[in-house]
């Protein structure tokens, strides 16, 4: 019999492992850390959501535990690196608040449109204030979504019914699949530009935080205004405030905040913006959608020895993916790579096994490669098992192809993002099964472990132009660790990565962006 802890209350939605006899399910809701140590040695399995910490100390304490399952998204709360050094699979459930969140950014769409917290408000004062209250209509407006991923598909579907028109930015989707869902693809400036409305479906990332800043605003239509149940810490809140303050944005509807519960309340008291505490995903259907996945993971797991919806393991016993797991840190560290080089929506994606690697079952290897390539962009989290299936929601093409010869490498991969912008390939290799090197970008010839903080430069071949740029981090007191340059000929266009020492903030990326001679600079994070 499996022995299974929960840390939460509600058991609904559960009934294939409290049906089965070959479980058994406890019920201990929000544990103390001491306590949570004190039990977790008798279990096979926990089921957790948000309220528990799984620290390196409670994973060393469950000398049972295979498996860790989350009854949600998130798995911030799980110590990942432990549980997978002590072979512990970690599943969470990404799809099953999809309709709730799409849902809940539409009627707090309506309720900003209509002034219905307000004029509510008021009338439940006994204040009959009809005058104040005068509202718009949806039909017409444009919106624009900033992210098309799950949830952003689904508010753009139910938005285009009630006639408007939906446009959208979202860096990792093509123009010809956008279109056959009734989208037009278009940059952030235009969205800013153009739209009545605008809804955020991305994730919080380096390229993400404080994307919706003072200076964005002011480049928004006059009236705009804005969604936001993905996030926190995407939208500047105190420029926001500002911005409405003002009058040029019109108004805000927010279910998520850049601390929660939040400590500075500034946009909250402010005017005209709607707000909620994170209630997106919390309906009884998704809970209940939630819990079924849930427990039919478990179920999969532990009687048939299926891994599903994996956070740390790709679906492989335990001895091949150990085997494969160097390849396997590579291929997520190429695509992370790649998706903050690229640009334009990504079309096809070729990766080719050159030399020993080409006689390895690839598809785990695959898989780690979509996961680091999407990861920085989806507003879902990207594991090893739904990386796949968002590529193909997303009209990516996966090609693969095999050599036995790799030419100087015992084992070569390489991969080859085209896009609807431009074509970008790297190449990689393990020297003696541990030490990772890209070797060629584009086809110059590099030397680049992948890891760490990176300038990536695209420059014309000349005396100064690096220098300048060195002069620009070191002012900001940004270490230069090393760097690469490869070019084709002298005067030609080069390629550089710097690799630095801290993280580069974006307005440091954009001063190098303004040297003369640069074409192209990105920050990269791995």
């Amino acid at each position: 019999m499996h022995k299974i802890l929960m840390t939460y209350a509600s058991t609904e939605g559960l009934d294939p492992i409290l049906n089965n006899p070959e479980f058994k399910i406890e019920v201990v809701a929000k544990p103390t850390p001491e306590k949570f140590k004190e039990i977790i040695g008798e279990y096979d399995g926990l089921l957790i959501r948000s309220e528990v910490k799984v620290t390196p100390e409670i994973i060393e304490a469950g000398k049972k535990l295979k498996f860790i399952g989350r009854a949600g998204t998130g798995v911030d709360n799980v110590d990942i690196p432990s549980a997978t050094q002590r072979g512990i699979v970690v599943a969470n459930v990404p799809g099953g608040n999809t309709i709730s969140a799409a849902e809940h950014t539409i009627g707090l769409m309506l309720a900003m449109a209509r002034n219905i917290p307000q004029a509510h408000g008021l009338f439940k004062n006994k204040e009959w204030k009809r005058e104040k209250f005068m509202g718009t209509e949806l039909q017409g407006k444009v919106l624009g979504l900033i992210g098309i991923g799950r949830i952003g598909r689904e508010v753009a579907y139910r938005m285009i019914a009630f006639g408007m028109k939906v446009i959208a930015y979202d860096p990792f989707v093509n123009a010809d699949f956008v279109k056959s869902l009734g989208i037009e693809l278009k940059s952030l400036d235009e969205i800013y530009a153009q739209a009545d409305y605008i809804s955020i479906h991305s994730p919080l990332n380096d390229s993400t935080r404080n994307l919706i800043n003072a200076e964005v605003l002011k480049k928004m239509k006059k009236g705009v205004r804005i969604v936001n149940c993905a996030r926190g810490g995407i939208i500047d809140e105190k420029a926001l405030s500002e911005a409405i303050k003002s009058g040029h944005v019109k108004g805000a509807a927010i279910d998520v905040f850049a601390k929660e519960p939040p400590v500075d309340w500034t946009i909250i008291e402010t005017e005209g913006v709607v707000v909620t505490p994170h209630l997106a995903a919390s309906t009884e259907e998704a809970q209940i959608k939630i819990a079924q996945e849930l427990s039919e993971v478990v179920v999969d797991f532990y009687t048939k020895g299926i891994i599903r919806n994996a956070v740390n393991v790709p679906t492989l016993d335990w001895e091949t993916y150990k085997k494969l797991e160097p390849y396997i840190i590579l291929a997520e560290k190429i695509g992370l790579f790649q998706s903050q080089i690229a640009e334009g929506g990504i079309k096809e994606v070729e990766i080719e096994y050159a030399g020993e690697i080409s006689k390895f079952n690839t598809n785990p290897i695959n898989v780690a490669y979509l996961k680091g390539l999407l990861s920085t962009a989806l507003d879902v989290k990207v594991n090893f098992v739904n990386a796949p299936s968002l590529a193909k929601e997303r009209g990516i093409k996966i090609k693969e192809t095999r050599t036995e010869s790799s030419q100087d490498y015992t084992s070569l991969l390489k991969a080859k993002v085209f896009t609807d912008k431009e074509t970008l390939k790297v190449s990689a290799t393990l020297f003696g099964q541990k030490t990772a090197k890209i070797v060629m970008v584009d086809s110059l010839g590099m030397d680049i472990p992948p890891a760490g903080n990176m300038v990536y430069l695209t420059n014309i071949d000349r005396p100064g132009i690096v220098g300048q740029v060195a002069t620009i981090l070191g002012k900001n007191n940004i270490n230069i660790a090393g760097m690469q340059v490869g070019r084709r000929e002298q005067g030609g266009e080069a390629v550089t990565i710097i690799n630095v020492d801290a993280a580069v903030p974006q307005d440091i990326v954009k001063q190098i962006a303004n040297l003369s001679g640069i074409n192209k600079v990105k920050y990269i994070a791995l």
